[in-house]
């Protein structure tokens, strides 16, 4: 975390080695803030509180998109057309053009997200099963009340707690890249862009054989952070296909089959294992990163409490 009150430092803070920040005051009034910094390899996720007026000026484009979430404060940024207002209950999408230069007057406090956009790139890809480049032209704002608004903020706050130092996430990679696919997914699959109406027409249906592909591929790879991508290149199919092919010949999505086979996994440890292991560890190593909720779907699928079956 870094506090401080020198714009300069946070100009240092805010760049990245391909695309530089340029942080100024914008009246001689002092100037403060904090800002906490985590990183998920592909995500990063920020919690980030500013005292004054500052002009924040990105001076080459950026590779990644950022998504705020505001607790506090106004943010605007400039746009070709219209300003874009980051305020409290209302999330703000942008794909780090060197025109978002952003504006701050008094207290402001928001978390973000920023995700490569080679990640990006990279799930719309094997959602279309063909090479994306270029912007996908987000749409800027999504309401922070809704469905997906409080499920991104949902799952940005599981992120940012679990990877605090000491933090259980920073040890289990299964769940690590199950959420920050989640996250991905959530938004490509919910926010207006260029690939939306693309995204709504019907995949083409699998065979049989490539659903058993992608079971086997699960079935191996079980305890390893394996991601959607992943079990569709098994499978030979599009993320698309793959998803339609589950919901077709298992009635489920494939993240959720393979959540069911690490349940089972679960299941099986608390038989098997050592009585001195704690429920959390033998949960968090297969991937579950929410307690309450694995223990409330753990009771809902095996009948009892997670810790009945390791004290049996």
């Amino acid at each position: 975390m870094l506090i401080g009150t020198d714009p300069d430092e946070l100009s240092g803070l805010l760049s990245t080695p391909n695309s530089p920040i340029k942080v100024e005051p914008l009246d001689r009034s002092p100037v403060a803030f904090r800002c906490n910094f985590l990183s998920a390899g592909p995500i990063s996720i920020a919690d980030c509180a500013y005292d004054g007026s500052l002009l924040v000026q990105r001076e080459a484009p950026g590779d990644k998109m950022i998504i705020f979430l505001p607790r506090q404060g106004d943010l605007v940024f400039d746009f070709p057309r219209n300003p874009i207002h980051s305020a409290p209950g209302q999330g703000t999408i942008l794909e780090g053009d060197p025109s978002n230069g952003g504006r701050i007057s008094g207290m402001r406090r928001h978390l973000s997200l920023l995700i490569d956009k080679a990640k990006i790139a990279g799930h719309l890809s094997h959602m279309l099963g063909r090479s994306i480049t270029g912007r996908i032209d987000i749409r800027p704002h999504f309401d922070l009340t809704s469905d997906l608004g409080r499920s991104v903020v949902d799952l940005s706050g599981q992120l940012y707690r679990g990877l605090r130092e000491g933090a259980s996430l920073r040890q289990s990679p299964l769940a690590l890249a199950s959420l920050c696919d989640a996250v991905t997914y959530l938004i490509l699959e919910n926010c207006q862009h260029r690939y939306s109406n693309e995204l709504a027409q019907s995949a083409p249906a699998p065979a049989p054989r490539q659903i058993r592909w992608a079971i086997e591929y699960m079935q191996e790879h079980i305890a390893e952070p394996i991601s959607l991508i992943d079990i569709a290149n098994a499978a030979k199919v599009s993320v698309r296909t793959l998803q339609q092919g589950f919901r077709h010949f298992r009635n489920t999505s494939p993240m959720a089959y393979l959540q069911e086979m690490r349940m089972a996994a679960v299941h099986h440890d608390l038989l098997d294992g050592p009585t001195e292991r704690r429920v959390a560890e033998i949960a968090t190593n297969w991937g579950f990163r929410h307690l309450g909720r694995f223990a409330a779907e753990y009771r809902k699928r095996f009948g009892c409490p997670p810790s009945h079956t390791l004290r049996r």
